[in-house]
């Protein structure tokens, strides 16, 4: 079928809205008709050659759509069910099968090798192959074809632009303190950014009762939200040292903290702002090949590093507890969403960038 995409034609330039040819889904695939679809840092660092994905390529994987074809081996979702799509797994690697998804064998090769696990796209152009799959969807399209394994049946009636970024920013940052941190309530926690995912992972701790919460960033109306939405002490690295403000909120130190900007200078500080016996997470998605170091004696005090991708999130599992948090208002995601027309792709990644935008989605009429 034909259809229309945001395709990056050279690391670093703009999306390009252009027609496709999509493929009939797969027997384990579905065709999805979208409705919105949020722009995410990952979308930008493989835009911008920051990763090292193939191109031509289609990215988008927050996406919230319409099913209008199934394959025959697809019994998960039928024609007609709303959907979110997100991240791709194998299902048979030992991670798999040991409730660990997030980290599947395969994650990288085929979340951002532009091709399904045969080598293969959905997407083409004239006939020649555009690379897509991105995530096991490329959503930033009117149309996608996705695996089953991406995708999350909804019955909710939230707007597709308030169910789009739980499908990664929002999974990534809430799921970092309720599946990667599990705080005990009192504990103090640190955030440093407050972007979609930072901020994300605000909601989550006020949920899970950490005290006190102190939130990071260089943006003063980022700091202002974050205090409205629960901070207890707000800092702006561009003005004070972080670690000695965190310390003296947290009255020695944070018992965890989380990195969300994706830049060693601020891991660093992430864990050098724990008390001992500390963990600090990185949740932030850096340039392939960035390197960060850290005083050993430190890390020797007690003090834990880990990564986490996705948040350790079960897509079919944590992504019906995050609808259910947003349709309570404890999950207040619509103060952090600016809206786009699909066609202001271009404007909608700028102001992400910039600071304008905290989590922008494109919606698609």
């Amino acid at each position: 079928m034909r259809s229309e995409a945001a395709i990056v034609h050279e690391a670093g330039a703009p999306f390009s809205i252009e027609p496709i040819e999509l493929e009939a889904p797969r027997a384990s695939e579905v065709l999805v008709r979208m409705e919105a679809v949020g722009i995410c840092h990952t979308d930008l660092i493989a835009r911008d050659g920051d990763y090292p994905c193939p191109l031509p390529l289609v990215c988008g994987h927050e996406g919230v759509g319409i099913v209008e074809e199934v394959g025959a081996a697809v019994r998960k979702v039928a024609p007609g069910d709303r959907v979110l799509l997100s991240y791709w797994s194998c299902g048979h690697c030992q991670n798999c099968r040991s409730a660990a998804e997030p980290y599947c064998d395969q994650m990288f090769q085929v979340n951002f090798g532009g091709a399904r696990e045969d080598g293969t796209s959905p997407i083409s152009q004239d006939g020649r192959p555009v690379h897509g799959n991105f995530m096991g969807q490329s959503s930033f399209a009117r149309h996608a074809v996705a695996d089953e394994r991406t995708v999350v049946k909804l019955t909710s009636a939230l707007p597709p632009e308030l169910l789009a970024p739980l499908a990664c920013g929002v999974q990534t940052g809430a799921g970092a303190v309720a599946n990667a941190l599990r705080p005990r309530v009192g504990a103090a926690l640190a955030i440093f950014g407050a972007g979609a995912v930072g901020l994300s992972a605000l909601a989550m701790a006020v949920v899970a009762g950490c005290s006190p919460i102190v939130v990071v960033d260089v943006v003063p109306s980022r700091l202002e939200l974050a205090r409205s939405l629960g901070a207890t002490d707000v800092v702006d690295a561009s003005a004070e040292d972080p670690v000695v403000a965190i310390q003296a909120a947290t009255g020695g130190g944070a018992q965890y903290s989380l990195e969300v900007a994706g830049r060693p200078e601020v891991l660093r500080q992430a864990v050098d702002c724990l008390r001992e016996t500390g963990e600090c997470v990185l949740v932030g998605a850096a340039a392939y090949g960035a390197e960060f170091t850290l005083d050993m004696t430190t890390v020797l005090r007690g003090r834990g590093v880990r990564g986490t991708i996705m948040g350790d999130s079960i897509a079919d599992v944590f992504v019906p507890t995050l609808v259910a948090l947003v349709e309570s208002g404890r999950l207040p995601i619509d103060r952090l969403v600016t809206t786009y027309p699909f066609e202001q792709i271009d404007e909608a990644a700028a102001a992400s960038l910039d600071g304008t935008a905290i989590k922008p989605v494109l919606v698609f009429a």
